[in-house]
């Protein structure tokens, strides 16, 4: 997808969910003390680092630094609101200031943190010669229910297959997946 595109539907996206936004600011900060965004290093076009935004969805230092914790479906870590915002993938919302500032794209492969890329095998960093995005082909796949090698192997399918074409039926099938509400929380 092209640049302009990414900046038009981020501009667009963030204009018609920012009463959500506005919304769930509230809930976390009700809910928990902290900051009512996550930042978190990651892994983005040509190997580059950059801070993605999320919405905070767990307590305050639950995250050890630099290596994700697994998080289950009734992990203790996450509250109130940060329950419903992961249930219903609202928690990246602020992807779209990253899409804006150049780091991410509206699809893309998902980034990942430095430590998971160190163990990559140079085939696996081929998903790096893309930016990431919100939505990619892994998630519309089957997201956290596919074992992690698999997403990385769609991941790199992507880049070898990338389109418009493709961009717009991964566009398509994330809209049906979060309208459905089907393959957006782990079991």
């Amino acid at each position: 997808m092209p640049r302009a595109a990414d900046i038009a539907i981020s501009v667009l996206a963030l204009l018609v969910l920012s009463p959500v936004l506005l919304v769930a600011a509230v809930a976390i900060k009700l809910g928990s003390r902290g900051p009512v965004l996550y930042r978190q290093r990651r892994v983005g076009l040509g190997g580059a680092e950059f801070e993605m935004l999320k919405l905070r969805t767990m307590v305050l230092g639950s995250d050890p630094v630099g290596i994700g914790t697994a998080v289950t479906r009734d992990d203790p870590r996450v509250t109130g609101a940060g329950r419903l915002l992961r249930r219903t993938s609202l928690d990246e919302i602020p992807n779209l200031l990253n899409v804006l500032r150049g780091e991410m794209a509206i699809v893309g492969p998902r980034p990942t943190i430095p430590a998971q890329v160190d163990d990559y095998t140079p085939h696996q960093r081929r998903r790096h010669e893309v930016r990431p995005g919100i939505t990619g082909w892994a998630q519309v796949q089957g997201r956290a229910g596919i074992p992690w090698e698999e997403r990385i192997e769609l991941d790199v399918d992507y880049v070898d297959r990338r389109s418009a074409s493709l961009d717009l039926r991964i566009l398509a099938k994330t809209v049906w997946l979060l309208v459905t509400g089907h393959g957006l929380a782990p079991d």
